[in-house]
C-alpha cells in the first residue's frame, strides 16, 4: 500500500520522501516511481522509524531538500497471527511499536513544521481491525491499529487550529504481500466470498482514498474513513 499511495501523490505532483527500514527496497521503489512520473519525483532513506534519533534525521534531511513538510502519512505496519497467550513481549513491543508508537513519533516529528507553514495533512493508516478485531493479525495488532484511530482523533482535536488536518484509513483485506504471505489461497477465497464486493481490494483503491484526504478534503478531520469491500459498516 505504502508504494501505491507513493506513486499516486508523485504523479499528482507532490513531492514525495519514501523512508523504509530496508533501505535499499526504498531505493528501488523510488526508482520505479520516478519512471512511472516521468520525474524525480521521490528520494529514498532508510529509516527505523520506532527510532527517535532516526525519525529527527528523516524530517531534518527532508527540510533541507524541500523546505517543509506538507503531507505526512504513517503508513508502516506490521502484523503477526499469533494467538493471545502465545505472545510474548517481545512480540507485543516491536507490533505496538511499529505500528502506534512509530505514527506518534513520525507525527510529533513533522507538526512543527507545519505549524510554521500553517499547513499540514497527516493521514494515519489504522484498519479495520482497529475498528473491530482483525482478521489476520493477533490482539495486539488490533490493539495497536484501534490506539492509531485514538491518536488520530486526539491530534486532529489539537492540531486543527494550526491548520492541519488529521484523519486515519481503515483498510479491510488488501490484497498485498503481508496479508498473502499469512493467508493460504482457499482461505482468502473463503474471506472473498463473505464481502459485499467479493474480492480483495486494490492498493490503489486505498491510495486513491488517501488522494483525496491530502488534497480535496479541507473540511474533513478526526475521521476514520473505511475501505473494506463492505465487509465491516458501522
Amino acid at each position: 500500500m505504502g508504494a501505491s499511495i507513493a506513486n499516486r501523490l508523485a504523479c499528482a505532483g507532490f513531492d514525495v520522501v519514501l523512508c523504509d527500514s530496508d533501505a535499499s527496497a526504498a531505493t528501488a521503489a523510488s526508482h520505479k516511481i520516478n519512471g512511472v512520473a516521468g520525474r524525480e519525483a521521490t528520494f529514498a532513506l532508510g529509516t527505523d522509524i520506532t527510532d527517535e534519533d532516526q525519525v529527527s534525521l528523516l524530517v531534518r534531511k527532508t527540510i533541507e531538500k524541500f523546505g517543509k513538510i506538507s503531507v505526512l502519512i504513517n503508513n508502516a505496519g506490521i502484523l503477526f497471527p499469533t494467538e493471545f497467550d502465545q505472545i510474548s513481549l517481545d512480540e507485543w513491543r516491536a507490533v505496538v511499536d511499529v505500528n502506534l508508537t512509530g505514527t506518534f513519533l513520525c507525527s510529533r516529528a513533522v507538526v512543527p513544521s507545519m505549524r510554521e507553514h500553517e499547513f499540514g495533512r497527516i493521514v494515519n493508516m489504522s484498519s479495520s481491525a482497529g475498528r473491530s478485531v482483525s482478521t489476520l493479525g493477533g490482539a495486539h495488532y488490533t490493539a495497536a491499529k484501534a490506539g492509531v484511530l485514538g491518536l488520530t482523533r486526539a491530534m486532529a482535536k489539537e492540531l486543527a487550529a494550526s491548520g492541519i488536518l488529521v484523519n486515519s484509513v481503515c483498510p479491510g483485506l488488501i490484497d498485498t504481500g503481508m496479508v498473502r504471505g499469512t493467508c493460504d489461497h482457499a482461505r482468502v477465497t473463503a474471506y472473498e466470498r463473505s464481502f459485499p464486493i467479493q474480492r480483495l481490494g486494490r492498493p490503489d483503491e486505498v491510495a486513491a482514498v488517501v488522494e483525496f484526504l491530502c488534497t480535496d478534503a479541507t473540511y474533513v478531520t478526526g475521521a476514520a474513513i473505511d475501505v473494506n469491500g463492505g465487509d465491516l459498516m458501522i
